[in-house]
């Protein structure tokens, strides 16, 4: 064989190397940007968990009035105005719930001696790695008994 037909064969190789090399490499960032998403999506599930803990053990501190009804709170409803404990102890739940999660709020209702606290948040941002169908709000739910 002749030294003239082999003169671009040296090129080829370089380029299909630097074609795997650059799959490579977005195949690693994509891994990167997904493990920082899922890592965030896990941290807000966390901070719901410790939020409906943090509601449901200042309403054990004030037990009689949260077997009352006085804990009940709406998803949306407003954070009472007054100065009690119960009144400050839902103001700085619900504004914990809308400074560590997106959208965050809610809820808390009695049923005798059960109390369901619900957490919801917006995972909106995160709608494209996600089944399609399934909505934007994600909620958490912790049942309890007083």
């Amino acid at each position: 064989m002749s030294r003239n037909s082999e003169r671009g064969v040296s090129l080829i190789e370089v380029l299909i190397a630097v074609l795997i090399t650059a799959t490579g490499v977005l195949g690693a960032a994509a891994l990167q940007l997904n493990s920082v998403k899922f890592n965030q999506m896990a941290n807000v599930r966390s901070a719901a968990v410790f939020l409906s803990n943090d509601i449901t053990d200042r309403m054990r501190a004030n037990r009689v009035l949260a077997l009352a009804g006085r804990y009940d709170i709406a998803i949306d409803d407003d954070a009472p105005e007054g100065d009690t404990i119960v009144d400050i102890d839902l103001q700085e739940w619900l504004a914990e719930l809308a400074l560590r999660l997106p959208g965050g709020d809610g809820s808390i209702v009695r049923a005798g001696n059960v109390i369901t606290v619900t957490v919801q948040w917006d995972e909106g941002r995160l709608s494209k790695s996600r089944i399609a169908g399934d909505g934007d709000i994600q909620s958490f739910v912790f049942v309890t008994e007083f």
